[in-house]
């Protein structure tokens, strides 16, 4: 058997030193560490390098940039950290035209303004001046305009406001392909229905309906129309059933469509 090497206290003792001043100062390494992280932090906090220098604004047309950015009350001495989303949405969300808006914070210095907002669905006319007219029923008269742009019929004769909502609630349930196809829209209230209207379409046809369930009945418009003479005009009657009426009164036909009946 060989013998065990006895190692004396005395030699330990220096090994034991040296491991402990290893220990001690990788300790202190990481606590300086964590204060000058600490520093860094507040000095970013507290210096030009947190604010904002670019605030970007997407999805608007009716709103510029200028007006958003001014209403968000966002600058370029803004610290991007201190922003409060919530408020600034609500404060956009005020202005008519804004149906809903996200808040997006790309670091280090750039924040987007995602602004959703309702649709045109048409326009009014007021002493040779259009206005465009919102899904929501809102009249931008802020942005007056020679001319209509062909994009969203033109509603007339809609005296009663209340009316005009329930027209562009409809209006904003229809596809694009079917509104663009509207050239204008007149309100035509009798004493049994207050709520008849009067379209003159953009292929010839004029389509006599009512605001109430306008866009389920508008929808089936194109379906109805493939059935006739295109050299025929004259009116196509939605309601309770369907049938067009030709303008040289000679002739009259139903036309079938299941959607529309009932």
């Amino acid at each position: 058997m060989g013998k065990k090497k006895i190692v004396s206290i005395e030699d330990r003792i220096p090994k034991l030193k040296q491991a402990r001043k290893k220990k001690a100062n990788r300790r202190l390494i990481f606590y300086l560490s964590i204060f000058f992280l600490l520093i860094a932090i507040i000095v970013y906090l507290q210096s030009p390098l947190s604010h904002v220098k670019t605030i970007t604004v997407t999805g608007n047309q009716f709103v510029s940039d200028k007006e958003v950015i001014n209403q968000s009350k966002l600058t370029t001495k803004t610290n991007i950290w201190t922003i409060n989303e919530s408020k600034i949405i609500d404060v956009l969300k005020k202005n008519p035209s804004i149906k809903s808006v996200k808040i997006e914070k790309q670091l280090p210095w750039t924040v987007d303004i995602q602004l959703n907002e309702y649709e045109r669905v048409g326009y009014v006319s007021n002493n040779g001046v259009y206005y465009p007219v919102l899904g929501n029923g809102q009249i931008l008269t802020e942005l007056k305009q020679k001319t209509a742009n062909g994009d969203a019929p033109l509603l007339m004769n809609f005296s009663d406001k209340s009316y005009l909502h329930k027209m562009t609630k409809e209006l904003q349930k229809l596809p694009t392909s079917i509104l663009n196809i509207i050239s204008e829209i007149h309100w035509k209230p009798t004493d049994e229905n207050k709520y008849k209207i009067l379209l003159y379409m953009n292929d010839g046809y004029l389509v006599d309906g009512t605001i109430r369930g306008f866009s389920e009945k508008m929808n089936v418009y194109p379906s109805i129309v493939s059935q006739l003479n295109p050299d025929n005009k004259g009116i196509v009657h939605i309601g309770v059933g369907a049938y067009f009426e030709s303008f040289d009164k000679e002739s009259q036909e139903e036309v079938a469509d299941d959607e529309t009946e009932g």
